[in-house]
């Protein structure tokens, strides 16, 4: 059974950093110019290949913090350890890929906005994501009682989600500098078919390697989990 669990992990790591290298290929050396509206004419971006790597750790990110929306509800509707595994290691994932997030938005931001940072209304609310599943993680580190600690961060986990639909929305109901939503419109994506596949090859490179990490974080709290009960029983006991 433990083989079987190890294969599979392996295979989805492989999987997922071929994928990722033949996004990476395709990006640099075969991917058509893309142009960038500045002021009132349109100029040749060789930054803007990064939005192959930017927008599915975003997407991904998205994706890390509904598995904590969700695994938060059915940690206070069942009280059951294993839901409570799934969204703190979740938690911690989608931290990482809002990090990358935000890494590769200021790459992309330095030469055509000129700056590093700019406060618009998406990298603002990236930012405050951040720090809301950021707070999540402390406050597990602040709070001794196990129990309580899932049941308070399972309500952080359920309200955080919020941000997320805001900060998907934030451009269009926003002004805001970063580009409008390009792909997922009613009228279709506004650029080239060729870029949406290596979108979409990102995207699923991106999703199996957090679903790798995913579930070997998931194993590592759930045999601390067990550790942990058996040090309360073996105390008990001693009592």
């Amino acid at each position: 059974m433990m083989t079987d669990r190890t294969g599979r992990r392996d295979t989805l790591v492989g999987l997922a950093a071929l994928l990722l290298l033949l996004v990476a290929a395709v990006a640099w050396f075969a991917s058509p110019t893309i142009l960038y509206p500045i002021g009132d004419r349109l100029v040749e971006c060789q930054a803007c290949r990064i939005i192959y790597f930017h927008v599915p750790s975003a997407w991904v990110a998205y994706l890390a913090f509904f598995v904590v929306f969700s695994a938060s509800i059915q940690v206070l509707r069942t009280g059951e350890p294993r839901w409570d595994a799934i969204a703190r290691s979740s938690a911690e994932v989608g931290l990482v890929f809002t990090t990358l997030a935000l890494i590769t938005g200021s790459l992309w931001g330095k030469p055509i906005w000129g700056t590093w940072w700019a406060w618009d209304a998406r990298m603002t609310t990236t930012l405050i994501l951040w720090f809301i599943y950021l707070a999540y993680l402390m406050l597990r580190s602040y709070v001794e009682d196990e129990r309580r600690a899932a049941r308070y961060s399972a309500v952080l986990g359920i309200l955080g989600f919020v941000d997320v639909p805001i900060n998907y929305l934030s451009v269009t109901w926003w002004r805001t500098l970063h580009p409008e939503i390009a792909i997922v419109r009613p009228e279709g994506p506004a650029m080239p078919p060729f870029m949406v596949q290596i979108l979409a090859l990102s995207l699923l490179a991106f999703t199996l390697l957090y679903m790798y990490l995913l579930l070997r974080r998931v194993g590592l709290e759930r045999t601390a989990q067990r550790l942990r009960a058996a040090q309360l029983g073996v105390a008990g006991q001693g009592a």
